[in-house]
């Protein structure tokens, strides 16, 4: 299972290769987060939500969001 897992990873890592993050000379690259939570807030199963996004010049670097 790890092998096949690892295997998923080259793969993804062979046909990404080209992609980036490209910005001008300089301009600003002020690096800036947001999160929010929300605790039980799920009527059904009362399960709780968190998310937060990190930009870095007004491009999305990461980001998760969480049930």
């Amino acid at each position: 299972m790890h092998l096949l897992a690892a295997k998923r990873i080259f793969q993804y890592l062979q046909g990404t290769a080209d992609f980036g993050l490209f910005y001008k000379m300089g301009s600003r690259t002020d690096l800036v987060g947001f999160t929010d939570s929300d605790f039980a807030g799920d009527q059904d199963n009362r399960k709780s939500t968190s998310g937060y996004v990190f930009m870095l010049s007004s491009g999305v670097v990461s980001w998760s969001s969480k049930k």
